[in-house]
């Protein structure tokens, strides 16, 4: 089962590295279609998001993997739609929003990944 979820992780980070990378190719190679502006942008909040599941799936001896992988997309997410927001040519009006969302969602995640071992043992062998 580690094998069949390293290989799941691997190809999905890796995939999502090149959604990040290189959208429009990625894009035209899945869907046969050109990406223009918005398309771009899309898939690249889709190859973070991808990045994200690969760190999720990612086998390893910790409980918290789902918790790293969220942590993970919501932090690269809000980094990248800040540099939309700036460097971008077009803002939309929910932006800014998404941005504070996610800021929001990284100070939980944050504080439940470092509270999440200060509590009674979970008598689970974990």
């Amino acid at each position: 089962m580690k094998t069949v979820l390293f290989l799941a992780a691997l190809t999905e980070g890796a995939t999502g590295a090149l959604l990040l990378t290189f959208p429009s190719i990625v894009l035209r190679a899945l869907f046969g279609s050109e990406s223009a502006g918005a398309g771009e942008v899309a898939g690249r909040i889709a190859g973070i998001a991808l990045i994200g599941l690969g760190v999720a799936c990612w086998p390893h001896g910790s409980s918290r993997p789902a918790l790293s992988g969220m942590l993970t997309y919501s932090l690269l997410a809000m980094l990248f739609l800040a540099y939309v927001g700036v460097r971008g040519p077009s803002v939309g009006v929910l932006l800014w929003p998404a941005v504070a969302a996610h800021a929001i969602f990284v100070a939980l995640l944050l504080c439940a990944r470092f509270t999440e071992g200060a509590g009674p043992p979970s008598g689970r062998g974990e």
